[in-house]
């Protein structure tokens, strides 16, 4: 008769070696290191300002499950990524911040704005022109600071990054374009 630690060990063994191989397999097929992002040109007058550069040094590693990204060099001034870690190599959006860019277009004295944690935000809809993402902008810091989220990300981002504003930006009145008068 055998003793009953050779058979739990002949029971634990083969079970631990299956076990290694599965967690060896899904770390082999994690993407290491994810392709940086590519961000374009936006204009952005108060990117190399003071209060960006403080912003820019606050911001965390992770956003809720996306974690901070290189960026494609050069990359604009005053920006950052965040992106979901796979365990394959396709292609999720990422989440971008500028900081000190203009005040959005769309953003009149009309406008709706959704109060996050003390940071007043503005946000412009990507699904108009077919984005699966929406620009949120941060309109009462003295500089404006756009973030763009993809869509079903929840509300995370925007408490993290308010969070950080408001422990690095110091609010200030918002300052809103006048409401447009038809025909002029």
């Amino acid at each position: 008769m055998r003793s009953p630690a050779v058979l739990a060990t002949a029971v634990a063994l083969p079970v631990a070696v299956i076990v290694a191989v599965i967690v060896s397999a899904l770390l082999a097929g994690r993407s290491a290191d994810p392709e940086p992002v590519s961000l374009g040109p936006v204009p952005a007058p108060e990117s190399g300002s003071p209060q960006c550069a403080s912003l820019l040094d606050a911001l965390p590693e992770a956003v809720g499950d996306f974690e901070r990204a290189s960026l494609v060099e050069p990359a604009p001034e005053a920006t950052a990524a965040w992106r979901v870690v796979t365990f394959d190599d396709e292609p999720n959006e990422p989440i971008v911040l500028r900081c000190g860019v203009d005040r959005p277009l769309e953003f009149d004295q009309a406008s709706a704005l959704q109060i996050v944690d003390d940071v007043q935000w503005f946000e412009v809809s990507g699904e108009s022109i077919g984005l699966e993402s929406s620009s949120w902008f941060a309109v009462d810091r003295g500089i404006y600071v756009g973030v763009t989220i993809p869509n079903g990300s929840g509300p995370t981002p925007l408490q993290v990054f308010s969070e950080v504003m408001a422990d690095t930006l110091p609010p200030a009145p918002i300052d809103p374009a006048p409401i447009p008068v038809p025909g002029n």
